[in-house]
């Protein structure tokens, strides 16, 4: 019979890696005395990182002492101690290859329900002096697994494991680790897995979206781990496009309209999505890489951009300099910040140029008939009449959509700006006007503008019963996302890394606006972003959990160690790679 040999607890607690403080609870011990199992966690455990780790569904980690045996061989080591995968049961027997999800185990005076395989992260590469670890335990199918606790209760080492119930559906732990981080995913026995009641929503909810990308025909990329996915870019590399007109929208606003160099309609866009230009201002100078929302509708066989002038050389150069018959080098469209389709309710709510991608949806709703049905609401806010760009035309797409509702915010009207006519609030979008407003909690919110007015409307729509993932946001720059152990605080400015400058390929971080040459004392493209201040996602740091994917608009990327499973086309996974040639990553 199956046996529990140890019972481990720690709490979080800060600890030094790669010059830096990481808060973690992967340091757990051994306990001579008996735990009570909670509905959350044991008595006197912890996690750091409640996003990956803890809650109702992973309250009970359990590793396997034949797998401990499994990795003294493999590892050549025999210096484990109980707890040395993160573990808070070391068990004898139950294998990952033989115990299912659903399964339910009477331990001590506790009844246990297995949820979901361990989701491994880069701290247990801490813990095991191995930054592999975590792509090695998923390829060796030995994950572990959690359980949430149903029956609470005390246990202690030497407590026999009682199993009292079978999980309906019978897949293992290590298949389905494996259907959603390997290679093969089964859709067949990815459906089956997705009907298991016991399976933890999180898992549910990506083993879902694998399914979807199958029934859309994306067989690129993992959907799983990466749910932006979309259809591969209509281009690699950049393109010549042409400028066929330009036009002044306000003192600061230009639009540039692109057409293709042979006069060829250019492949379809989707509404709110960029493209980004690659500027040579002069021979003698490196170029400048800038990415600019489509402002104009999607499927008109152009792309139009709007570029506000401002401190930046990449927007001063195109306001500035920009003349018809010139050629700029342009990535496909691109971006997941997109209209989606559907019967819900829309609100488009911009500030400043912000208004751009949400113009593109805007010509979507108007010109589709089959969303003529859709609740439209345009709100935006700008200083004053002025500043105010496309006011006219989107009145005029408003006036195509029945029902509509518009509200525009000046901050600082001018004495000629008529209230009621040219705006309809005076002051900043707060919370006592978005209230105000009445806007419908189950919309689909589509935001874009500054970060501070992002942050302010996110947080406002959520405290009026918004459900948050149904606020959608576009956010100019490199995106505001960070590792799971980095101090929440000002975000710096991205900027080329301390000391000597490396002389490897120009890698180009085009959100951010900053290129720089690699140097090879950093061991990825991760480290490099992290030392310039790009801030991105990441958590395993060995190509496992594809948080750090990202688009690659052009370059050759060396990958060490190989990713499980490959990224989109179109994509790279930074925490791996390394250039082999000059990139231009979209961060």
């Amino acid at each position: 019979m199956p046996k529990l040999l140890s019972v481990n607890v720690g709490l979080p607690r800060e600890i030094e890696w790669q010059g830096k403080l990481v808060r973690t609870a992967i340091l757990k011990r051994s306990v001579p005395h008996r735990v009570l199992a909670r509905r959350l966690n044991l008595d006197g455990d912890g996690q750091a990182d409640l996003q990956g780790h803890g809650g109702e569904q992973r309250a009970v980690m359990v590793y396997q002492i034949q797998s401990y045996r499994y990795w003294e061989r493999e590892l050549g080591r025999n210096d484990f101690e109980f707890g040395q995968f993160g573990e808070n049961f070391t068990v004898d027997g139950l294998p990952d290859d033989e115990v299912c999800i659903g399964d339910r185990y009477r331990i001590g005076s506790a009844v246990f329900e297995v949820t979901q395989p361990r989701v491994t992260c880069y701290r247990l590469g801490i813990r095991m002096n191995n930054p592999q670890m975590a792509a090695l335990l998923v390829s060796h199918r030995r994950p572990g697994f959690y359980c949430r606790v149903i029956e609470e209760g005390e246990v202690g080492a030497e407590d026999q494991i009682l199993k009292i119930a079978d999980g309906s559906g019978r897949i293992s732990v290590a298949e389905i680790d494996s259907l959603l981080y390997l290679p093969d995913h089964d859709p067949g026995r990815i459906a089956i897995a997705t009907q298991i009641s016991a399976l933890s929503p999180g898992w549910k909810y990506s083993l879902q979206a694998l399914l979807n990308a199958d029934k859309k025909g994306i067989q690129s990329g993992n959907a799983g781990l990466t749910p932006s996915i979309s259809r591969p870019s209509a281009w690699n590399g950049f393109r010549r496009l042409r400028v066929a007109s330009v036009h002044q929208e306000t003192n600061e606003v230009m639009s540039i309209e692109l057409e293709a160099v042979d006069g060829a309609p250019l492949p379809d866009a989707l509404p709110g999505q960029y493209l980004v230009l690659r500027l040579v201002r002069d021979k003698g100078s490196q170029p400048i890489v800038r990415s600019y929302s489509l402002s104009g509708p999607s499927g008109s066989g152009v792309y139009r951009i709007s570029v506000k002038r401002g401190i930046g050389p990449g927007s001063r150069y195109l306001v500035d300099a920009t003349r018809v018959g010139d050629t700029f080098e342009v990535a496909a469209p691109r971006g997941d910040f997109v209209l989606q389709a559907g019967a819900r309710p829309v609100v488009l709510l911009s500030a400043g140029i912000g208004v751009t991608p949400l113009l593109s949806m805007l010509y979507a709703l108007a010109s589709a008939r089959a969303e003529r049905h859709r609740e439209v609401w345009w709100i935006h806010a700008a200083r004053n009449a002025r500043e105010h760009a496309f006011a006219k035309e989107a009145r005029k797409l408003l006036d195509e959509i029945p029902g509509n509702h518009s509200a525009v915010a000046y901050s600082k009207p001018e004495p000629a700006d008529r209230l009621g006519i040219d705006f309809d609030i005076c002051g900043h979008l707060d919370l006592a006007s978005i209230k105000e407003l009445g806007l419908p909690v189950e919309a689909d919110f589509y935001l874009c503008g500054p970060t501070e007015f992002l942050a302010d409307m996110h947080r406002d729509l959520v405290s009026l019963g918004v459900p948050p993932d149904s606020v959608h946001l576009e956010v100019f720059g490199p995106a505001n996302s960070i590792g799971p152990d980095a101090a929440k605080g000002t975000t710096k400015s991205p900027h080329p890394p301390v000391g000597s400058q490396g002389n490897g390929p120009l890698v180009s971080f085009t959100r951010s606006g900053l290129a720089v040459p690699w140097d090879n004392r950093f061991r990825s493209l991760l480290e490099l972003a992290e030392a310039c201040d790009v801030t991105v996602k990441w958590s395993c740091r060995t190509g496992v959990c594809h948080m750090c994917e990202c688009g690659i608009l052009d370059g050759r990327l060396r990958y060490a160690p190989e990713p499980l499973d490959q990224p989109a086309e179109g994509n790279a996974l930074i925490c791996c790679s390394t250039p082999e040639s000059q990139v231009n990553l979209d961060l």
